[in-house]
């Protein structure tokens, strides 16, 4: 994805928000949510990432290796 240049005008108006103290800028227009919203805060049940099934070969050293380190971890 490509980006695409900033006019001068908009480049100046973000350069001197982002020099603003943040006492300065005004939330007024959109509040802080409560805290008791992120009780509730949930990832839509439609998401579903995509995945791939995948073969991997290994050298058996390395497989070896990979056992012996995660055995306590259920390998």
């Amino acid at each position: 994805m490509s980006e695409k240049a900033l006019s001068p005008g908009l480049q100046n108006q973000l350069d001197r928000l982002a020099t603003l103290p943040d006492e300065q800028i005004d939330t007024t227009d959109f509040p802080e949510a409560p805290l008791e919203a992120l009780l509730h805060a949930h990832r839509p049940s439609l998401y579903r990432p995509i995945k791939k099934p995948v073969t991997l070969r290994l050298d058996a050293d390395v497989v070896a290796l990979v056992q012996e380190h995660a055995q306590d971890r259920g390998y």
